[in-house]
């Protein structure tokens, strides 16, 4: 029985998301599906007037490829993700998003979410599948890790970096002190983090880290690819989730192992300009879990995942069961 479209808003998507573990296996079914059972085009984008602005279409299908799958097991939906950088000065979140998920076996319409809190957790999951299978391995003291930006990406990597690598300490960084300084304090607080400081500049927070996590929004031109190799650890983990907006060509090229989510989107990206003398990957994220591959005995990885609409749809389609088992939500008429 069409029981009409279920509506949850940002807090309704926070009370029903699921935990960092289960997030994170949520994020690797993701990974893994792109590389046989998913339908997802690049980023359909147009850019409004304001300067920086952007507005993304990002449908996505899972058809599971194993025997016996029916539209049952399917997921078909889309993210439609906003960014306006001078909604700052106005007092408004620079980056919006819905999700929409409709049902695999007739298209209709079955649930409308609040994308932002769903965009925060399944990045830094998808970036904990990295961290998991390709962190260096140190002896004798914790893992560091940086974080370079402080906003809502930074927030949720350190939440992910704390519960996926126990022990670790953090350098972060921010143009804005007092975000990067209030990120550390918060940090510090967090079970299993040894130690949490903000740095003044990202080549002091990047230099002597094991993991590098950067969140940069809205980079300047001027500012773009400008963490070259001479600032990391021959053999630090670099995950890349601001696109180009930190990490150079030189460090993808310099690196043992280049990954990223998607590759026909990071193609498309690169041809557009994003990712301008940047290599071919070396493997998806999804390829490599399958393959089994493991991290190479010595130099660089450097993965950059671009955000796909599959693992919005996955973890969106998660929540609207979590959000119906527990009655949260509003019903809207069709």
């Amino acid at each position: 029985m069409d029981t009409g479209i279920l509506y949850l808003s940002g807090a309704d998507v926070v009370r029903a998301m699921p935990s960092i573990d289960e997030g994170l296996e949520l994020a690797e079914r993701a990974m893994t599906a792109l590389v046989a059972d998913a339908e997802l085009p690049a980023k359909i984008g147009v850019h409004p007037r304001p300067d920086g602005s952007f507005a993304h279409a990002m449908p996505a299908s899972l058809r599971p490829g194993r025997v016996g799958a029916t539209t049952a097991d399917d997921l078909l939906g889309m993210k439609w993700v906003l960014g306006f950088p001078a909604n700052r000065e106005l007092g408004a979140a620079p980056i919006n998003a819905l999700v929409v998920i409709n049902d695999p076996g007739t298209g209709l319409p079955m649930a409308i979410l609040d994308g932002a809190p769903i965009t925060a957790r399944r990045t830094a999951a998808v970036s904990g599948v990295v961290v998991r299978r390709f962190a260096p391995t140190v002896t004798g003291r914790p893992l560091r890790a940086a974080v370079v930006g402080a906003g809502v990406q930074g927030r949720s990597h350190v939440e992910m970096l704390a519960r996926v690598l126990p022990g670790i300490s953090f350098a972060i960084h921010d143009r804005h002190s007092d975000r990067a300084a209030d990120l550390a304090a918060a940090a510090a607080r967090l079970p299993g983090v040894t130690a949490a400081a903000s740095v003044a500049s990202a080549r002091e927070a990047t230099v002597d880290a094991d993991v590098v996590i950067t969140a940069v929004t809205f980079a300047r031109p001027e500012d773009r690819q400008r963490m070259s190799p001479d600032w990391l650890a021959c053999d630090a983990l670099v995950v890349a989730v601001d696109y180009a907006a930190m990490c150079s060509a030189a460090t993808a090229r310099d690196g043992a192992l280049f990954l990223v989510d998607d590759r026909g989107q990071f193609l498309a990206n690169r041809d557009a300009g994003q990712f301008d003398g940047y290599p071919d990957p070396t493997a998806t994220i999804g390829e490599a879990i399958l393959a089994g591959t493991r991290r190479p005995a010595s130099g660089r990885v450097v993965a950059t995942p671009l955000g796909v609409g599959l693992a919005d749809i996955v973890f969106a389609a998660d929540i609207v069961s979590r959000a119906r088992a527990t009655g949260l939500g509003m019903l809207l008429a069709r």
